[in-house]
C-alpha cells in the first residue's frame, strides 16, 4: 500500500516546464555614418567702426548774397562770389565770402558778418546806371582848390563804390581832343574811375567792357563844351614858383557864351 501510494505521489508531481527559447530580436537598421562637422572658427571681436559724419552741404547764400553772384567791393570794383566757406581762426569759426576779381587776378576773402562794414553791395539797378550815364553828360564841376586836395576827393569817390560818384570823377577829369592833355596824376585817376564804371556797366547790361567804354565816351561827348584849361601847377608856379607837389591839375573854365 505504501509503495503504491508512493508511486501515486510521484505520478501526481507536475513536470517542470521547459525553458522557452528567447524570442528573436527585431533587426535594428544600421544608422548611416554621421558626417563629421567642421568646427567653426572662433568669432573675432568686431572692432567698433568710427562714426562717419555726413558731409556738410556747401553754403550758397548769406547776408542776401549768393554764390556766382557779381558784387561791388568798393576798394576793388566788380567781383564774383565763387563760394562761401568756413574757416577756424584763433579758435573761432568764421564764414567767408570768396570773391574773385578776374581782371586784377586777385581773390579776396571777406567775413560774411562784415559785408555792411566794408561797403560790399549788389550791382546797381539799370535805373541807377542810367542816372550815372546822364551824369556824364553834365557840365564838369571842378573846385578851385589845390590839386592835392582835389585828388584826395576824387580817390575817395572812386573807392566809395557809389556808381554816380565815380561817374562824376570821370566827367570832371575827361578831356576832349580840343582840350589840353591830362597830367600824369589826372590820367591815373581818370583811368581808375573809367575802369570801375565800365566794368559795372558791362556786367549790368551784359556787354563787353569795350562796348561799355564806348557808351561812356558817347555820353561824355554830349557834355557842354569846355574852354581851354590851364594846369593848376602852371598857375601856381606863376605866383609861387615851383610847387612842392610837382603834380599838375586842371581848373576848368566855362567857355564864354
Amino acid at each position: 500500500m505504501q509503495k503504491n501510494s508512493a508511486k501515486t505521489v510521484k505520478a501526481a508531481a507536475p513536470k517542470a516546464a521547459a525553458p522557452k527559447a528567447p524570442a528573436p530580436k527585431a533587426a535594428v537598421a544600421a544608422k548611416p555614418p554621421v558626417a563629421a562637422v567642421a568646427a567653426k572658427p572662433a568669432a573675432k571681436p568686431v572692432a567698433a567702426q568710427p562714426r562717419v559724419e555726413e558731409p556738410k552741404k556747401p553754403l550758397t547764400q548769406r547776408q542776401g548774397f549768393k554764390t556766382n553772384e557779381f558784387v561791388v567791393y568798393p576798394a576793388h570794383g566788380v567781383g564774383q562770389i565763387l563760394s562761401i566757406e568756413e574757416q577756424e581762426i584763433a579758435g573761432a569759426k568764421l564764414e567767408l565770402f570768396v570773391i574773385n576779381f578776374i581782371k586784377d587776378k586777385m581773390t579776396l576773402r571777406v567775413p560774411t558778418a562784415k559785408v555792411a562794414q566794408v561797403g560790399m553791395r549788389k550791382l546797381s539797378e539799370p535805373a541807377l546806371v542810367k542816372k550815372a550815364l546822364e551824369t556824364l553828360k553834365g557840365r564838369a564841376r571842378i573846385k578851385r582848390t589845390m590839386w592835392s586836395r582835389r585828388a584826395q576827393e576824387y580817390e575817395a569817390k572812386i573807392n566809395s563804390g557809389d556808381i554816380v560818384a565815380i561817374a562824376e570823377v570821370v566827367r570832371d577829369l575827361y578831356r576832349s581832343e580840343s582840350q589840353p592833355e591830362q597830367s600824369y596824376s589826372e590820367r591815373q585817376l581818370y583811368e581808375a574811375a573809367l575802369d570801375r564804371l565800365s566794368r559795372e556797366i558791362a556786367v549790368v547790361q551784359h556787354v563787353t567792357e569795350t562796348e561799355a567804354v564806348k557808351e561812356i565816351e558817347a555820353s561824355l561827348a554830349k557834355s557842354p563844351r569846355r574852354g581851354a584849361v590851364k594846369s593848376e601847377a602852371d598857375a601856381e608856379s606863376d605866383a609861387e614858383g615851383d610847387d612842392a607837389d610837382g603834380e599838375d591839375s586842371v581848373a576848368a573854365e566855362d567857355e564864354a557864351a
